[in-house]
Protein backbone atom coordinates (compact mmCIF):
# COMPACT_ATOMS: atom_id res chain seq x y z
CA UNK A 1 0.00 0.00 0.00
CA UNK A 2 1.40 3.36 -1.05
CA UNK A 3 1.79 6.19 1.50
CA UNK A 4 -1.03 8.18 -0.14
CA UNK A 5 -3.36 5.20 -0.04
CA UNK A 6 -2.39 4.52 3.58
CA UNK A 7 -3.21 8.10 4.57
CA UNK A 8 -6.50 7.94 2.68
CA UNK A 9 -7.55 4.74 4.46
CA UNK A 10 -6.52 6.10 7.83
CA UNK A 11 -8.46 9.35 7.35
CA UNK A 12 -11.57 7.45 6.27
CA UNK A 13 -11.31 4.98 9.13
CA UNK A 14 -10.78 7.81 11.62
CA UNK A 15 -13.92 9.56 10.42
CA UNK A 16 -15.93 6.36 10.88
CA UNK A 17 -14.43 5.68 14.31
CA UNK A 18 -15.14 9.16 15.67
CA UNK A 19 -18.68 9.44 14.34
CA UNK A 20 -19.75 5.89 15.24
CA UNK A 21 -18.23 5.93 18.73
CA UNK A 22 -19.61 9.30 19.78
CA UNK A 23 -23.02 8.57 18.24
CA UNK A 24 -23.15 5.29 20.16
CA UNK A 25 -22.05 7.11 23.33
CA UNK A 26 -24.83 9.66 22.86
CA UNK A 27 -27.36 6.85 22.38
CA UNK A 28 -26.12 5.07 25.50
CA UNK A 29 -26.56 8.25 27.53
CA UNK A 30 -30.10 8.60 26.20
CA UNK A 31 -30.72 5.07 27.50
CA UNK A 32 -29.47 6.11 30.97
CA UNK A 33 -26.17 4.28 30.53
CA UNK A 34 -22.60 5.62 30.80
CA UNK A 35 -21.11 7.14 27.65
CA UNK A 36 -18.36 4.52 27.66
CA UNK A 37 -20.87 1.69 27.19
CA UNK A 38 -21.87 3.04 23.82
CA UNK A 39 -18.29 3.72 22.76
CA UNK A 40 -17.10 0.25 23.74
CA UNK A 41 -20.07 -1.32 21.95
CA UNK A 42 -19.20 0.65 18.82
CA UNK A 43 -15.57 -0.46 19.06
CA UNK A 44 -16.60 -4.11 19.26
CA UNK A 45 -19.11 -3.67 16.43
CA UNK A 46 -16.40 -2.20 14.18
CA UNK A 47 -14.05 -5.08 14.96
CA UNK A 48 -13.62 -8.49 13.33
CA UNK A 49 -16.26 -10.13 15.54
CA UNK A 50 -19.21 -8.25 14.03
CA UNK A 51 -18.31 -6.08 11.05
CA UNK A 52 -15.57 -8.48 10.01
CA UNK A 53 -17.94 -11.44 10.22
CA UNK A 54 -20.97 -9.80 8.59
CA UNK A 55 -19.15 -7.80 5.89
CA UNK A 56 -15.56 -9.04 5.57
CA UNK A 57 -14.87 -7.10 2.38
CA UNK A 58 -16.07 -3.83 3.90
CA UNK A 59 -14.06 -4.51 7.04
CA UNK A 60 -10.91 -5.19 5.04
CA UNK A 61 -11.45 -1.99 3.06
CA UNK A 62 -12.12 0.20 6.11
CA UNK A 63 -9.49 -1.30 8.41
CA UNK A 64 -6.60 -2.77 6.39
CA UNK A 65 -3.77 -4.21 8.42
CA UNK A 66 -1.43 -1.45 7.25
CA UNK A 67 -3.24 1.24 9.28
CA UNK A 68 -3.12 -0.83 12.47
CA UNK A 69 0.03 0.87 13.83
CA UNK A 70 -1.45 4.32 13.21
CA UNK A 71 -4.67 3.42 15.05
CA UNK A 72 -2.65 1.94 17.90
CA UNK A 73 -0.54 5.10 18.09
CA UNK A 74 -3.62 7.30 18.38
CA UNK A 75 -5.03 4.91 21.00
CA UNK A 76 -1.84 5.15 23.07
CA UNK A 77 -1.85 8.94 22.77
CA UNK A 78 -5.46 9.01 24.00
CA UNK A 79 -4.55 6.80 26.98
CA UNK A 80 -1.61 9.02 27.93
CA UNK A 81 -3.71 12.20 27.87
CA UNK A 82 -6.62 10.57 29.68
CA UNK A 83 -4.53 9.02 32.46
CA UNK A 84 -2.47 12.18 32.81
CA UNK A 85 -5.74 13.97 33.63
CA UNK A 86 -6.74 11.16 36.01
CA UNK A 87 -3.45 11.47 37.87
CA UNK A 88 -3.75 15.26 38.02
CA UNK A 89 -7.25 15.01 39.50
CA UNK A 90 -6.32 12.29 42.00
CA UNK A 91 -6.64 13.82 45.46
CA UNK A 92 -6.90 11.60 48.54
CA UNK A 93 -7.77 14.67 50.63
CA UNK A 94 -11.34 14.09 49.47
CA UNK A 95 -11.53 11.43 52.19
CA UNK A 96 -12.24 14.16 54.75
CA UNK A 97 -14.35 13.17 57.74
CA UNK A 98 -15.18 9.82 56.16
CA UNK A 99 -11.53 8.78 55.85
CA UNK A 100 -11.81 5.70 58.06
CA UNK A 101 -14.96 4.44 56.38
CA UNK A 102 -13.59 5.10 52.89
CA UNK A 103 -10.30 3.34 53.63
CA UNK A 104 -12.18 0.36 55.07
CA UNK A 105 -14.41 0.17 52.00
CA UNK A 106 -11.42 0.48 49.66
CA UNK A 107 -9.49 -2.24 51.47
CA UNK A 108 -12.42 -4.65 51.55
CA UNK A 109 -13.39 -4.06 47.93
CA UNK A 110 -9.81 -4.81 46.92
CA UNK A 111 -8.94 -7.76 49.15
CA UNK A 112 -12.12 -9.81 48.66
CA UNK A 113 -12.28 -9.65 44.81
CA UNK A 114 -8.49 -10.08 44.68
CA UNK A 115 -8.64 -13.26 46.76
CA UNK A 116 -11.57 -14.63 44.77
CA UNK A 117 -9.92 -13.85 41.42
CA UNK A 118 -6.58 -15.39 42.39
CA UNK A 119 -8.30 -18.43 43.90
CA UNK A 120 -10.45 -18.89 40.81
CA UNK A 121 -7.40 -18.76 38.54
CA UNK A 122 -5.87 -21.61 40.54
CA UNK A 123 -9.00 -23.70 41.09
CA UNK A 124 -10.29 -23.54 37.49
CA UNK A 125 -7.02 -23.98 35.64
CA UNK A 126 -8.48 -26.63 33.34
CA UNK A 127 -11.35 -24.41 32.21
CA UNK A 128 -8.99 -21.49 31.67
CA UNK A 129 -6.63 -23.78 29.77
CA UNK A 130 -9.46 -24.39 27.29
CA UNK A 131 -9.48 -20.61 26.77
CA UNK A 132 -5.81 -20.56 25.77
CA UNK A 133 -4.22 -20.00 29.17
CA UNK A 134 -1.28 -22.15 30.37
CA UNK A 135 -2.18 -25.18 32.44
CA UNK A 136 0.19 -23.93 35.14
CA UNK A 137 -0.26 -20.13 35.24
CA UNK A 138 2.60 -17.95 36.38
CA UNK A 139 2.29 -15.88 39.58
CA UNK A 140 1.84 -12.75 37.46
CA UNK A 141 -1.12 -14.36 35.66
CA UNK A 142 -2.72 -15.35 38.97
CA UNK A 143 -2.28 -11.85 40.37
CA UNK A 144 -3.66 -10.33 37.19
CA UNK A 145 -6.81 -12.48 37.52
CA UNK A 146 -7.35 -10.94 40.95
CA UNK A 147 -6.76 -7.43 39.61
CA UNK A 148 -9.36 -8.00 36.89
CA UNK A 149 -12.03 -8.47 39.58
CA UNK A 150 -10.73 -5.74 41.90
CA UNK A 151 -10.70 -2.73 39.58
CA UNK A 152 -13.26 0.06 39.85
CA UNK A 153 -13.52 2.68 37.12
CA UNK A 154 -13.21 6.03 38.87
CA UNK A 155 -14.23 8.16 35.82
CA UNK A 156 -17.34 6.06 35.16
CA UNK A 157 -18.22 5.96 38.86
CA UNK A 158 -17.84 9.72 39.14
CA UNK A 159 -20.09 10.25 36.11
CA UNK A 160 -22.75 7.91 37.54
CA UNK A 161 -22.60 9.68 40.91
CA UNK A 162 -22.97 13.07 39.25
CA UNK A 163 -25.81 11.99 36.94
CA UNK A 164 -27.74 10.47 39.87
CA UNK A 165 -27.25 13.61 42.02
CA UNK A 166 -25.24 11.73 44.65
CA UNK A 167 -22.22 14.03 44.65
CA UNK A 168 -23.02 15.52 48.06
CA UNK A 169 -24.58 12.42 49.60
CA UNK A 170 -22.76 10.21 52.10
CA UNK A 171 -22.70 7.10 49.85
CA UNK A 172 -21.53 9.19 46.88
CA UNK A 173 -18.63 10.74 48.79
CA UNK A 174 -17.63 7.41 50.35
CA UNK A 175 -17.77 5.57 47.01
CA UNK A 176 -15.74 8.18 45.10
CA UNK A 177 -13.09 8.54 47.79
CA UNK A 178 -12.82 4.77 48.29
CA UNK A 179 -12.52 4.30 44.52
CA UNK A 180 -9.65 6.80 44.44
CA UNK A 181 -7.73 4.81 47.04
CA UNK A 182 -8.63 1.55 45.32
CA UNK A 183 -7.44 2.92 41.99
CA UNK A 184 -4.00 3.77 43.40
CA UNK A 185 -3.67 0.31 44.98
CA UNK A 186 -4.74 -1.54 41.83
CA UNK A 187 -2.35 0.41 39.57
CA UNK A 188 0.51 -0.34 41.96
CA UNK A 189 -0.24 -4.07 42.08
CA UNK A 190 -0.74 -4.13 38.31
CA UNK A 191 2.68 -2.54 37.83
CA UNK A 192 4.23 -5.30 39.93
CA UNK A 193 2.39 -7.98 37.94
CA UNK A 194 3.55 -6.53 34.62
CA UNK A 195 7.13 -6.34 35.87
CA UNK A 196 7.03 -10.03 36.71
CA UNK A 197 5.13 -10.97 33.56
CA UNK A 198 8.13 -11.06 31.28
CA UNK A 199 6.01 -10.64 28.17
CA UNK A 200 7.15 -7.15 27.22
CA UNK A 201 10.31 -8.08 25.35
CA UNK A 202 12.67 -6.01 27.49
CA UNK A 203 16.15 -7.36 28.13
CA UNK A 204 16.16 -6.28 31.78
CA UNK A 205 15.30 -8.74 34.54
CA UNK A 206 12.51 -7.73 36.87
CA UNK A 207 14.77 -6.86 39.87
CA UNK A 208 16.60 -4.29 37.75
CA UNK A 209 13.31 -2.96 36.46
CA UNK A 210 12.06 -2.55 40.04
CA UNK A 211 15.20 -0.65 41.02
CA UNK A 212 15.06 1.61 37.98
CA UNK A 213 11.32 2.20 38.41
CA UNK A 214 11.78 3.19 42.06
CA UNK A 215 14.62 5.50 41.04
CA UNK A 216 12.48 7.07 38.33
CA UNK A 217 9.59 7.67 40.74
CA UNK A 218 12.02 9.24 43.23
CA UNK A 219 13.42 11.58 40.59
CA UNK A 220 9.93 12.57 39.48
CA UNK A 221 8.79 13.39 43.00
CA UNK A 222 11.93 15.03 44.34
CA UNK A 223 13.17 16.81 41.22
CA UNK A 224 10.47 17.09 38.58
CA UNK A 225 7.72 18.27 40.92
CA UNK A 226 9.67 21.27 42.33
CA UNK A 227 10.77 22.24 38.84
CA UNK A 228 7.20 22.10 37.58
CA UNK A 229 6.00 24.11 40.57
CA UNK A 230 8.53 26.82 39.82
CA UNK A 231 7.69 26.74 36.11
CA UNK A 232 3.92 26.87 36.58
CA UNK A 233 3.73 29.27 39.51
CA UNK A 234 6.55 31.73 38.96
CA UNK A 235 6.22 32.06 35.21
CA UNK A 236 2.89 32.96 33.70
CA UNK A 237 2.86 30.78 30.63
CA UNK A 238 0.09 31.00 28.11
CA UNK A 239 -2.50 28.22 28.64
CA UNK A 240 -1.78 26.68 25.24
CA UNK A 241 1.97 26.61 25.85
CA UNK A 242 1.47 25.19 29.35
CA UNK A 243 -0.78 22.47 27.93
CA UNK A 244 1.75 21.56 25.24
CA UNK A 245 4.64 21.38 27.72
CA UNK A 246 2.72 19.24 30.20
CA UNK A 247 1.44 16.80 27.58
CA UNK A 248 5.00 16.51 26.33
CA UNK A 249 6.07 15.85 29.91
CA UNK A 250 3.42 13.10 30.20
CA UNK A 251 4.50 11.52 26.92
CA UNK A 252 8.15 11.55 28.02
CA UNK A 253 7.23 9.92 31.33
CA UNK A 254 5.18 7.29 29.49
CA UNK A 255 8.13 6.57 27.20
CA UNK A 256 10.40 6.00 30.21
CA UNK A 257 8.04 3.55 31.92
CA UNK A 258 7.53 1.70 28.65
CA UNK A 259 11.31 1.44 28.26
CA UNK A 260 11.47 -0.06 31.75
CA UNK A 261 9.12 -2.85 30.72
CA UNK A 262 5.96 -1.25 32.05
CA UNK A 263 2.99 0.07 30.13
CA UNK A 264 2.76 3.70 29.04
CA UNK A 265 -0.22 4.13 31.37
CA UNK A 266 2.01 4.17 34.45
CA UNK A 267 4.18 6.98 33.18
CA UNK A 268 1.11 9.02 32.28
CA UNK A 269 -0.43 8.48 35.71
CA UNK A 270 2.81 9.34 37.47
CA UNK A 271 3.19 12.52 35.44
CA UNK A 272 -0.32 13.62 36.39
CA UNK A 273 0.29 12.95 40.08
CA UNK A 274 3.59 14.87 40.02
CA UNK A 275 2.17 18.01 38.37
CA UNK A 276 1.39 20.47 41.20
CA UNK A 277 -1.99 22.07 41.55
CA UNK A 278 -2.61 25.77 41.82
CA UNK A 279 -1.27 27.61 44.86
CA UNK A 280 -4.59 27.24 46.68
CA UNK A 281 -4.68 23.51 46.02
CA UNK A 282 -7.29 23.85 43.28
CA UNK A 283 -7.21 22.32 39.83
CA UNK A 284 -6.24 24.51 36.89
CA UNK A 285 -9.35 24.72 34.66
CA UNK A 286 -7.27 25.97 31.72
CA UNK A 287 -5.35 22.70 31.88
CA UNK A 288 -8.08 20.27 32.87
CA UNK A 289 -10.69 21.34 30.34
CA UNK A 290 -8.57 20.81 27.20
CA UNK A 291 -7.21 17.54 28.64
CA UNK A 292 -10.76 16.23 28.92
CA UNK A 293 -11.62 17.51 25.45
CA UNK A 294 -8.59 15.89 23.82
CA UNK A 295 -8.96 12.58 25.64
CA UNK A 296 -12.71 12.31 24.99
CA UNK A 297 -12.10 13.05 21.31
CA UNK A 298 -9.36 10.44 20.89
CA UNK A 299 -10.54 7.67 23.23
CA UNK A 300 -12.71 6.07 20.51
CA UNK A 301 -9.46 4.96 18.86
CA UNK A 302 -8.66 3.00 22.02
CA UNK A 303 -12.09 1.36 21.97
CA UNK A 304 -11.67 0.36 18.34
CA UNK A 305 -8.19 -1.06 18.99
CA UNK A 306 -9.62 -2.95 21.98
CA UNK A 307 -12.45 -4.22 19.79
CA UNK A 308 -9.94 -5.50 17.22
CA UNK A 309 -8.68 -7.96 19.86
CA UNK A 310 -12.12 -9.21 20.86
CA UNK A 311 -12.55 -12.67 19.36
CA UNK A 312 -16.29 -13.23 19.68
CA UNK A 313 -16.24 -16.06 17.14
CA UNK A 314 -13.87 -18.00 19.41
CA UNK A 315 -16.41 -18.12 22.26
CA UNK A 316 -17.64 -21.67 22.75
CA UNK A 317 -19.63 -23.26 25.56
CA UNK A 318 -16.70 -23.02 27.95
CA UNK A 319 -16.19 -19.37 27.12
CA UNK A 320 -19.80 -18.44 27.78
CA UNK A 321 -19.82 -20.44 31.02
CA UNK A 322 -16.65 -18.69 32.19
CA UNK A 323 -18.14 -15.32 31.21
CA UNK A 324 -21.24 -16.02 33.31
CA UNK A 325 -19.20 -17.18 36.29
CA UNK A 326 -16.74 -14.29 36.10
CA UNK A 327 -19.53 -11.70 35.78
CA UNK A 328 -21.42 -13.12 38.76
CA UNK A 329 -18.24 -13.19 40.85
CA UNK A 330 -17.32 -9.67 39.76
CA UNK A 331 -20.71 -8.27 40.78
CA UNK A 332 -21.16 -10.26 43.99
CA UNK A 333 -17.67 -9.72 45.38
CA UNK A 334 -17.70 -5.99 44.73
CA UNK A 335 -21.22 -5.29 45.96
CA UNK A 336 -20.91 -7.68 48.89
CA UNK A 337 -17.54 -6.49 50.16
CA UNK A 338 -18.32 -2.80 49.60
CA UNK A 339 -21.73 -3.06 51.27
CA UNK A 340 -20.44 -4.94 54.31
CA UNK A 341 -17.49 -2.57 54.80
CA UNK A 342 -19.71 0.50 54.47
CA UNK A 343 -22.18 -1.02 56.93
CA UNK A 344 -19.39 -1.57 59.43
CA UNK A 345 -18.36 2.04 58.85
CA UNK A 346 -21.67 3.33 60.18
CA UNK A 347 -23.82 3.71 57.06
CA UNK A 348 -27.34 2.31 57.08
CA UNK A 349 -28.13 -0.68 54.92
CA UNK A 350 -29.48 1.31 51.99
CA UNK A 351 -26.54 3.73 51.91
CA UNK A 352 -24.11 0.82 52.26
CA UNK A 353 -25.81 -1.04 49.41
CA UNK A 354 -25.51 2.07 47.23
CA UNK A 355 -21.77 2.22 47.91
CA UNK A 356 -21.37 -1.44 46.94
CA UNK A 357 -23.31 -1.01 43.70
CA UNK A 358 -21.30 2.06 42.70
CA UNK A 359 -18.00 0.25 43.26
CA UNK A 360 -19.05 -2.56 40.90
CA UNK A 361 -18.67 -0.29 37.82
CA UNK A 362 -15.46 -1.14 35.95
CA UNK A 363 -15.66 0.51 32.56
CA UNK A 364 -12.66 2.18 30.95
CA UNK A 365 -10.18 1.47 33.75
CA UNK A 366 -10.80 -2.25 33.39
CA UNK A 367 -10.28 -2.07 29.63
CA UNK A 368 -6.98 -0.24 30.06
CA UNK A 369 -5.74 -2.90 32.48
CA UNK A 370 -6.92 -5.71 30.21
CA UNK A 371 -5.15 -4.16 27.23
CA UNK A 372 -1.93 -3.94 29.26
CA UNK A 373 -2.30 -7.57 30.37
CA UNK A 374 -2.91 -8.75 26.82
CA UNK A 375 0.17 -6.95 25.54
CA UNK A 376 2.26 -8.40 28.39
CA UNK A 377 1.15 -11.95 27.60
CA UNK A 378 -0.81 -12.38 30.84
CA UNK A 379 -4.07 -13.02 28.98
CA UNK A 380 -5.00 -15.18 26.03
CA UNK A 381 -7.21 -13.62 23.33
CA UNK A 382 -10.11 -15.83 24.42
CA UNK A 383 -9.87 -14.86 28.08
CA UNK A 384 -9.37 -11.23 27.08
CA UNK A 385 -12.68 -11.42 25.20
CA UNK A 386 -14.40 -12.88 28.26
CA UNK A 387 -13.09 -10.15 30.55
CA UNK A 388 -13.99 -7.36 28.10
CA UNK A 389 -17.58 -8.54 28.07
CA UNK A 390 -17.48 -8.83 31.86
CA UNK A 391 -16.39 -5.19 32.06
CA UNK A 392 -19.20 -4.19 29.71
CA UNK A 393 -21.79 -6.22 31.64
CA UNK A 394 -20.81 -4.92 35.08
CA UNK A 395 -20.91 -1.34 33.79
CA UNK A 396 -24.34 -1.95 32.26
CA UNK A 397 -25.69 -3.42 35.49
CA UNK A 398 -24.61 -0.50 37.66
CA UNK A 399 -27.39 1.94 36.77
CA UNK A 400 -30.29 -0.58 37.00
CA UNK A 401 -28.96 -1.90 40.32
CA UNK A 402 -28.64 1.66 41.59
CA UNK A 403 -32.27 2.38 40.67
CA UNK A 404 -33.35 -0.85 42.39
CA UNK A 405 -31.46 0.16 45.52
CA UNK A 406 -33.16 3.55 45.50
CA UNK A 407 -36.61 1.96 45.16
CA UNK A 408 -35.94 -0.38 48.08
CA UNK A 409 -34.90 2.59 50.18
CA UNK A 410 -38.03 4.54 49.22
CA UNK A 411 -40.25 1.61 50.22
CA UNK A 412 -38.58 1.11 53.58
CA UNK A 413 -41.03 2.25 56.30
CA UNK A 414 -38.15 3.03 58.64
CA UNK A 415 -36.94 5.79 56.28
CA UNK A 416 -40.36 7.47 55.97
CA UNK A 417 -41.09 10.51 58.11
CA UNK A 418 -42.99 9.67 61.31
CA UNK A 419 -46.68 10.62 61.23
CA UNK A 420 -48.04 13.22 63.62
CA UNK A 421 -50.44 11.82 66.30
CA UNK A 422 -53.90 13.34 66.37
CA UNK A 423 -54.98 15.25 69.42
CA UNK A 424 -57.26 13.33 71.77
CA UNK A 425 -60.47 15.00 72.90
CA UNK A 426 -60.17 16.71 76.27
CA UNK A 427 -61.78 15.04 79.24
CA UNK A 428 -64.40 16.74 81.35
CA UNK A 429 -61.79 17.68 83.97
CA UNK A 430 -59.65 19.45 81.34
CA UNK A 431 -57.04 16.71 80.96
CA UNK A 432 -56.35 14.89 77.70
CA UNK A 433 -58.20 11.61 77.48
CA UNK A 434 -55.98 8.56 76.92
CA UNK A 435 -56.22 6.65 73.69
CA UNK A 436 -58.43 3.63 73.70
CA UNK A 437 -57.01 0.16 73.89
CA UNK A 438 -58.15 -0.51 70.36
CA UNK A 439 -56.31 2.56 69.14
CA UNK A 440 -53.13 1.58 70.94
CA UNK A 441 -53.16 -1.95 69.59
CA UNK A 442 -54.09 -1.28 65.97
CA UNK A 443 -52.38 2.07 65.46
CA UNK A 444 -55.45 3.65 63.94
CA UNK A 445 -55.18 6.67 66.20
CA UNK A 446 -52.77 8.40 63.72
CA UNK A 447 -54.06 11.07 61.40
CA UNK A 448 -52.60 13.55 58.96
CA UNK A 449 -51.40 16.86 60.32
CA UNK A 450 -53.79 19.76 59.75
CA UNK A 451 -53.38 21.47 56.43
CA UNK A 452 -52.21 25.06 56.41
Amino acid sequence: MSPDSLITHFVGASALVLVAAHAAGWLARRLKQPYIVGQLSAGIALGPSLLGALAPEAYATLFPAAIGPALTGFAQLALVVFLFAVGYELDLKILGDRARTSLTVALASFVVPMAVGCGGALLFREQLHELGMPRDPSPAMVVFAGIALSITAVPVLTAIVRENELSRSVPGVVAVSAAGVLDAVCWTVLAGALMDGGGDGTALDWPWRVVLAVGFVTVMVLAARPLLRRLLWRTRLEPSLRLALLIGFALGSAWVTHSLGLHVIFGALLAGVVVPREEGGTLDPDLLRPLHDVSSLLLPFFFVVSGQSVALNSMDGTGWAVLLAVTVLAVVTKIGSGTLAARLGGLDRHEARTVGVLLSARGLTELIALDAGLQAGLLSPQLYTVLVFMALATTLFTQPLLLLTRRLADRDPARRPAPVPSASPPAQDGRTAPASSATRSTGTGWSRPPSR
